[in-house]
Order: C-alpha cells, then structure tokens, then sequence
C-alpha cells in the first residue's frame, strides 16, 4: 500500500494594501515585511500639516511625521482635492524645520511623483459642530439679515459635544423666530429631508479639504454658498462663491428677495460613485507595481 502524502499550503492572494493616512504605514510594514512587497496605497482625507489648531503650539508633530514618512514608503498617495494635496506637499518643508538636527531636506520632491488627485464618492455621513467651521461668521450673517427684516428660516444641524462656540446659543435666542431645526437628528432620513427641503446651503469653513457634507446638501438640490478658497472653487463655479463677509451676506439678501435664483443647482454627478468607479479600479490594480 503506498502511502500518499499532501501538503497544504497557503497561498498569499492580496496584491494591494489601501490604507489612511492616519494609519503610520511606515511602522506597519517594519512590522510586517511581508507586506512590503504589496502596491501600497495612501490615501489622504485630509493632511495634518495644515490641519487646522487654536494655537500652533498645540499641533501634534507625531502625526504630520507620521504622515510624511508613510508618503515615503508607499507606492501611491491619492489626495481627496488638489488643495488638500498642494498644501501638504508645500509646507512638508517648513513642517520638517521643526527637528532640532538632521533635518532631511527636499521630501517633497521624491513625495510628489507619487501624488495623485481622486476626489471622494458623494455619501451622507452625520455632521458635526467644530471651531475650525466659523460658525461666528454665519450666525453673524444671519442676524444681520434679520435686522434688515429679511424673511428666511434656519437649520442648523448636527451633534452637540461639550466645547460648543458661545455663538450658538446666543444666535439661537436671536433667531428664534426663523429656525425649523436645530441640533442633532436622530435618523438619516430625517436629516435628509431637511436638506431636501432647503433652498440654501451656507459654508463659512476656515478649512475644507473636500466638503463632503457641503456636496451631500447640493446633491439633495441646495443651492451652495461657499468661500472662495480652500477645496472650493475645485468643486464649485464662481457663482456660488464669495470673498468677504459682506459677499455672503449680499448674496443671501439677494437670495431672500429672490428665492427662485436658488434654484439652479450645479452638477454633484462628478463626485458619484458610479463616476469615479473606474478611476477607484485603475488605481487599486495591482499592474506596474
């Protein structure tokens, strides 16, 4: 009788390893060689370089080090906006400055071929109240709007956390009269209606590196207003943009004496996922690597 022997052996079928930014893929492949030999792709939704603090002081080195150093290790590095990707290779220098010795020079020169531009599919996350959002400017604007007797009414959405600008509630005692909803919903579909029956979406972000909420509400048929600056006049024309708080506020008067302008609304399609599919495929193959 002959004796029959099997070896069974697992294969390694993964061929690309798509990870965060936040992720430290530097240390993970030190951990994990096995790995290295994968197409590596990092994707950035925002970079900690320019990310957005009360005092610079405060910004953590670690992260920005960590996100420097992944970019150096990966095959590929996809930025949600062209703004997001110029203003963390432009200010690699000045960031790498902080070392006390050692400093290695020109990261951004072998980081930058590497580099590449694909915006994020349009979903339909909750939002959030936070400083970096200026909501001193909107709320400002709104009650301007309210002393010229300008008829208007207000949602201001998302979840309450324990650091909330004074702004909100004295702005929510000012605009009583006018605001249908304020704060947290407890479902998507409710937080989707409102947006479905809004005419206008206002930004008076001091950093955007997409503005994902800001597509969502388009894409439910708001009309957009924006600064020009940051991720925005990537994604809208120059109609839906402003300059100063006095723009904004022009523009919303005139809004509110003509709420049949807004109702022309500019093209979401680009930022769907059935758009940008093929673009998701070409960079996740593995060929070339």
């Amino acid at each position: 009788m002959n004796l029959f022997i099997v070896f069974i052996s697992t294969v390694f079928l993964h061929r690309v390893l798509f990870s965060s930014s936040v992720l430290n893929l530097c240390e993970l492949v030190a951990l994990r060689p096995d790995l290295a030999r994968l197409k590596k792709v990092l994707y950035f939704h925002e970079n900690q370089l320019v990310y957005p603090v009360r005092k610079d002081q405060e910004r953590d080195f670690q992260y920005g080090y960590n996100q420097v150093l992944s970019c150096l290790v990966s095959d590929a590095v996809v930025f949600n906006s062209r703004f997001n990707m110029e203003s963390f290779l432009s200010s690699i220098g000045s960031f790498m400055k902080k070392i006390p010795d050692h400093r290695p020079k020109d990261l951004d020169r072998l980081i930058h071929p590497k580099c590449v531009v694909l915006n994020y599919p349009v979903q339909f996350p909750d939002v959030s109240r936070e400083h970096d959002k200026n909501p001193e400017l909107f709320f400002n604007t709104l009650i301007k709007l309210k002393e010229k007797q300008l008829d208007f009414q207000l949602s201001v959405l998302g979840e309450t956390f324990t650091d909330v600008p004074e702004i909100f509630s004295s702005a929510q005692q000012l605009l009583q009269s006018s605001i249908l909803n304020w704060g947290f919903l407890p479902s998507k579909d409710q937080y989707l209606k409102v947006l479905c029956d809004a005419d206008v979406v206002v930004s008076t972000s001091k950093h955007e590196f997409f503005g994902v909420a800001l597509l969502e509400a388009v894409h439910c048929g708001c009309f957009p207003l924006c600064p020009k600056a940051l991720v925005y006049p990537e994604i809208f024309p120059d109609q839906y943009l402003y300059s100063t708080p006095e723009q904004l506020c022009k523009r919303l008067q005139e809004l509110c004496r003509r709420p049949d302008l807004a109702r022309r609304h500019v093209d979401t399609s680009l930022y769907s996922w059935t758009s940008l599919k093929p673009q998701f495929q070409a960079l996740l193959s593995a060929e070339g690597t």
